[in-house]
């Protein structure tokens, strides 16, 4: 054994171990390879972290079995997954199954096959009468394969000749035909029909960001590695056509792309958009998210690492993509939440896109209507390169956005459909134009509520109350996922008036049909999107006129583009306005642009109602005006004074325990030892019940940090956590750069 591989186990608690490289797998092991190894009496899977020609272990064993030719992870997916690490105070193992999906990982999928048979060889039409003679079925066989001209499916044979597969056999043996397996893409758009469409003519602003976009393209590989890039358009103002030809300038030049879109429900969309561009071309688009079945996921995976597909569409774990020759990453509403991953390793997919962009020198494009503030303030300060679209393609206008205050409308209207809306809705259906309703809770009510006795119906495991779902007349925790018969008489006091109060989409949805009967309405949340096609059939109905009002919550909020849609109402802004969490008006604002975004796409001009009981505050009045700066210069200066991100990173430990009085002793325990261990520039602030205090069984505690220098005070925090032994029924949670705070 001349060489030696460090190997980290799988599932293994994060265990390293040195193993001698076979002779025989010397050439093909290297950093990123996967190897079943020998543990005592147990062969497990592992992944090479490292390769060198000496190691101080004893009993040194070999490796068993390397799972493939080529190393399944690149030496800079491994280097990223050890900056996750590093960064976000989480093992490396946990890391690493972020950069490889379990399907690869586990090696338990395979390929498929399928068997097509083909003629071996000549067959004379005499051969085939003595043939048909003493074996008809036979005969029917190879008429077929010969009419037919090209190989064809066993199966497919044998349902068109009404024979069995051992007829089939029988001439292979014979040497007549020939069988052979043959691999079979499972691709999850295999069915669909993509017409191809050319690139659109860019309008002046366009142009002129494109531009910017071509020079950064033009410096892949080069020392410094080309500065970032926010694209800050307002919405409907083009960015789409703008990815799309920067991909395709990055394809011409032989690279390959990876665009990061941040829900599920936008992907079908988008994938539309692109496979149509690309069809006419060699380039194929391949599409991950959690949607897809293991073994589609599979494929997909392996067209990308075999460099079949040079075009990744997916999620946030897009961002790991095993893409050769990485041209250009874009992250399209960079600004959104579901960027950040909420299970370890808590990684944000738009600062691993800027991270990977500058370990590949490769052009990163970050685009919003309504940039976080995080991405604008570097933009601004000059780290990242400011591009900006501030009119909408072919002229269209901004939506005109009406403000409705509630607290006077809810005294002589519905406290749902405000009359303003409702006189808005009657207009657009009288001239065949689309509507869509946004509020984002689900549901039909938020509480129940007994009037006699106060009672509120709370989850057993959860410190927030039941979800009255009525078509399947269910209580719901949208938190736990509890579930129970809604009751028809107060639990407490057993009286039988007890009442749903609060509002959610399926209200909304009862409404809008009781208002106007004549119009389709159709709900689109997560209760009716279950089934994987469901966005994709929903979406189409829209597009194509069958549905006239589209109730949804946050998924129809952003990225799509129905140009008949002119009217969009928000049945309730100030849902996130009041949580306790600093970034709740930045959300608002963020949430309410976007949505108003999807009105007035088309020749007619969009309108927008904002249904609010806070009508003035200010992210309401910012949106109202389209005004992002605005909103900017004042939520900086009070980020600012208050030493919030971007100023500095905050980093959120929970301590979760089914025991409150443990939870708490370990909570103060942790926090005691952290303030021994943190330098004193770092804000350690007290430790306190999260504001959602109970979540799935589990009382939760929270202690914050603000930090400048966040990867020093990461390792610290990991170093604190490895020394402390806690309750087995004890958990701790690291958060860096936390956005969920609740």
């Amino acid at each position: 054994m001349s060489k030696f591989a460090r190997v980290l186990l799988d599932d293994s608690g994060g265990r390293v171990f040195d193993y001698g490289i076979p002779e025989a797998a010397a050439a093909v092991v290297a950093v990123g390879s996967r190897v079943r190894v020998p543990v005592r009496m147990r062969a497990l899977l592992g992944t090479v972290i490292a390769v060198s020609e000496t190691t101080e272990a004893e009993g040194i064993r070999e490796i068993s079995e390397v799972m493939s030719a080529e190393p399944t992870m690149s030496a800079q997916l491994i280097r990223l997954a050890e900056w996750v690490a590093n960064y976000y105070c989480c093992p490396l193992e946990a890391a690493l199954r972020s950069v490889l999906p379990g399907v690869i990982r586990k090696a338990e999928v395979g390929h498929k096959k399928r068997l097509v048979a083909r003629i071996a060889r000549e067959v004379s039409e005499e051969e085939i009468a003595t043939i048909r003679k003493r074996a008809p079925n036979q005969a029917e066989v190879i008429v077929t394969l010969l009419a037919a001209k090209t190989p064809m499916l066993v199966s497919e044979i044998a349902e068109k000749c009404s024979v069995a597969p051992q007829t089939i056999r029988a001439l292979e043996k014979k040497g007549l035909l020939s069988v052979e397996p043959e691999t079979v893409a499972r691709d999850p758009h295999g069915s669909e029909t993509f017409v191809p469409n050319s690139k659109l003519e860019l309008n002046v602003e366009q142009t002129v960001v494109f531009a910017r976009v071509l020079a950064a393209i033009a410096a892949n590989g080069l020392e410094p590695a080309p500065k970032p890039m926010l694209l800050h358009g307002v919405t409907g103002s083009g960015k789409t056509e703008i990815y799309l030809q920067a991909i395709q300038q990055v394809l011409d030049r032989g690279e390959s792309a990876i665009l990061l879109v941040p829900e599920i429900s936008l992907t079908p969309q988008t994938v539309e958009r692109f496979k149509s561009r690309f069809a006419a071309t060699q380039h194929e688009v391949a599409v991950l998210h959690s949607h897809l079945s293991e073994g589609e996921r599979h494929d997909e995976w392996h067209r990308i690492r075999s460099g079949a597909a040079r075009v990744v569409i997916g999620a946030r774990s897009a961002v790991f993509a095993p893409v050769e020759k990485l041209g250009i990453v874009i992250v399209d509403e960079e600004h959104e939440n579901t960027y950040k991953q909420e299970e370890m390793p808590r990684y944000h997919g738009r600062d691993l896109a800027v991270l990977r962009g500058h370990m590949e020198k490769c052009a990163v494009l970050l685009g919003s209507a309504t940039p976080s503030l995080e991405s604008y303030h570097h933009a601004v300060a000059g780290k990242y390169e400011l591009l900006r679209l501030t009119v909408r393609v072919d002229d269209q206008k901004m939506p005109f956005i009406r403000i409705v205050d509630m607290r006077m409308e809810a005294k002589k209207s519905s406290p749902i459909i405000s009359d303003p809306l409702a006189k808005a809705i009657t207009a657009r259906l009288e001239k065949k134009e689309q509507v869509i309703l946004f509020l984002n809770r689900r549901g039909f009510s938020t509480t129940l509520l007994c009037g006699k006795c106060g009672y509120v119906h709370e989850c057993p495991n959860c410190s927030i109350s039941l979800t009255f779902h009525r078509a399947a007349n269910r209580v719901v925790c949208h938190m736990c996922g509890h579930l129970a018969v809604a009751p028809t008489k107060c639990p407490g006091c057993k009286d039988p008036g007890i009442k749903y109060t609060g509002t959610g989409t399926e209200k909304v949805e009862d409404t809008v049909c009781k208002f106007f009967p004549k119009a389709v309405v159709k709900r689109m949340d997560a209760d009716v999107m279950q089934r994987r096609e469901a966005y994709r059939e929903t979406l189409n109905a829209f597009r194509t006129g069958k549905i006239d009002i589209l109730v949804g919550t946050q998924m129809i909020a952003k990225g799509l583009h129905f140009p008949n849609v002119t009217l969009v109402g928000i049945v309730n802004a100030d849902m996130g306005l009041h949580l306790p969490d600093f970034r709740a008006s930045e959300r608002t604002f963020q949430l309410l642009t976007q949505v108003a975004g999807r009105a007035g796409r088309g020749d007619v001009e969009g309108e927008v109602v904002v249904q609010s009981y806070t009508p003035f505050h200010p992210a309401i009045q910012f949106a109202r005006h389209h005004d992002f700066e605005g909103f900017y210069e004042q939520e900086i200066e009070w980020r600012q004074k208050m030493g919030q991100p971007p100023f500095t990173h905050f980093v959120l430990i929970t301590v979760r325990s089914p025991h409150q009085e443990r939870g708490r002793f370990s909570t103060e325990t942790l926090h005691r030892r952290l303030k021994e261990a943190l330098p004193k520039n770092v804000t350690l602030g007290e430790f306190a019940p999260a504001p959602l205090e109970k979540s799935h069984g589990n009382f939760r505690f929270h202690i914050a940090i603000r930090a400048h220098a966040i990867t020093k005070v990461s390792r610290m925090i990991r170093d604190v956590l490895d020394k402390l032994t806690m309750p087995e029924d004890v958990f701790a949670v690291v958060d860096v750069d936390a956005i969920q705070l609740l």
